[in-house]
């Protein structure tokens, strides 16, 4: 025990001095704030291309149903919503500069970080009630044309996604997104004060 209490004192003497210039960090840090931006952006492409998909139902597929008429209206509003949000939130970080006003940036990248938690608590469940709600009026009629067994895979496949997407993959979105726009306003914040 005694030797662990001499290590342990031996470790707390020894400290590690990481110095790193003002400019490499600032440069680090909008080089985290363009991946932010550029993940932003695909995202938003990604909405963009799945209301085409979902548009390009109507002009492929004979729909009979006025419900898968409404189903996919409803998925598609409803994406063009959750775009709307997330381009709101990307021209929260892409319009200020740190280099021309610091203290600006910190404040629009904290509310950026609070629109982000907003969005993947209170209108994540809004999108993914109004998603459900536009697939199953849109499996109405999808579903009929299939065997039973299809049906069912089809259910369970599509009820089983949801829930992996709303549980584990929203949780750990949520998580990562916060430690890491926490880290950058940490980081910018003591560059800040480096700077005055």
């Amino acid at each position: 025990m005694q030797q662990f209490d001499q290590i342990e004192a031996l470790w707390a003497k020894h400290t590690v001095d990481v110095n790193i210039s003002a400019d490499e960090m600032l440069k680090q840090a909008k080089k985290e704030v363009n991946g932010m931006r550029t993940k932003s952006l695909l995202n938003i492409g990604g909405m963009i291309l799945s209301v085409i998909a979902m548009a390009m139902l109507w002009l492929f597929y004979d729909v009979q149903n006025w419900t898968t008429h409404a189903g996919i209206s409803i998925i598609i509003i409803t994406i063009l919503v959750y775009t709307a949000i997330l381009y709101n939130n990307y021209k929260i970080i892409s319009k200020v500069d740190f280099t021309v006003n610091p203290n600006e940036f910190i404040t629009k990248l904290k509310l950026y970080q609070l629109d982000r938690l907003t969005m993947y608590n209170r209108l994540y469940w809004f999108y993914t009630i109004a998603l459900s709600l536009g697939a199953a009026l849109y499996f109405i009629e999808v579903l009929s044309h299939m065997e039973f067994w299809m049906q069912i895979v089809a259910i369970v496949v599509t009820i089983g996604w949801m829930i992996f997407c709303s549980t584990l993959v929203r949780k750990a979105v949520i998580k990562k997104d916060k430690e890491r726009i926490a880290l950058l306003i940490e980081k910018f914040e003591r560059i800040s004060g480096q700077f005055n």
